[in-house]
């Protein structure tokens, strides 16, 4: 009940069959009743999570380099993980636009010439605390949430789960927390090329 009071989050409530199959073949893994590494509609860390969301970076890149849209928003809590980095470094090289919102650690730089120019990384630090995840990718009209942050012991260390949004009306609410999110009335801190975090607006005006 206090985290409730204080935390910004997301959850999924589905009936959808699919989905819980997959549950079940995940908790029959977590009892010792499987080995199962795949599932049809979860990314499933340690097996899969990074993989994953790098194949997915790559589409985006696949995307853009066909002249189609191509996009990239995450939304986590720290963004640490050196092989997402790199993916989404390539993906600004290839002309992917990418946004980050980031509640704390960030290794990675944006708007270093010839490698994260297409890049913008922004940190909201509000009245609630940003713990939600959400991975959005507008070339293949996909998003996801869950609760992996993309740092090491996420992805290698514990079961995490991310699930894909496929009903419209909620993929609509979740491209509209990122709309919130980046757009530029909304009071955050920018992360800039030399690591250093402004906040914006500059002024303090809003």
């Amino acid at each position: 009940p206090k985290t409730a009071r204080l935390y910004e989050d997301i959850g999924l409530l589905t009936a959808e069959p699919a989905i819980g199959a997959d549950l079940t073949d995940l908790f029959n893994v977590l009892t010792g009743y499987s080995r199962q590494t795949r599932y049809n509609n979860l990314l499933v860390a340690p097996q899969r999570i990074r993989r994953g969301i790098i194949d997915r970076i790559d589409a985006e890149i696949e995307h853009a380099a066909a002249g189609r849209a191509a996009g990239i928003r995450f939304k986590v809590n720290s963004l640490i993980d050196e092989q997402v980095i790199d993916a989404l470094y390539r993906a600004s090289r290839s002309g992917v636009d990418v946004d980050v919102v980031v509640r704390g650690m960030c290794a990675l730089r944006p708007g270093q010439p010839g490698l994260s120019e297409r890049i913008r990384v922004r940190s909201i630090l509000g009245r609630f605390l940003e713990h939600s995840r959400i991975f959005g990718f507008v070339g293949s009209g996909e998003h996801w949430l869950g609760s992996a942050d993309m740092m090491h012991r996420n992805l290698d260390r514990r079961v995490e789960v991310l699930v894909r949004v496929t009903n419209p009306r909620l993929a609509g609410q979740l491209d509209a927390i990122f709309d919130s999110a980046l757009d530029p009335a909304t009071r955050s801190w920018e992360l800039q090329t030399d690591g250093q975090w402004q906040p914006w607006p500059a002024d303090g005006s809003r």
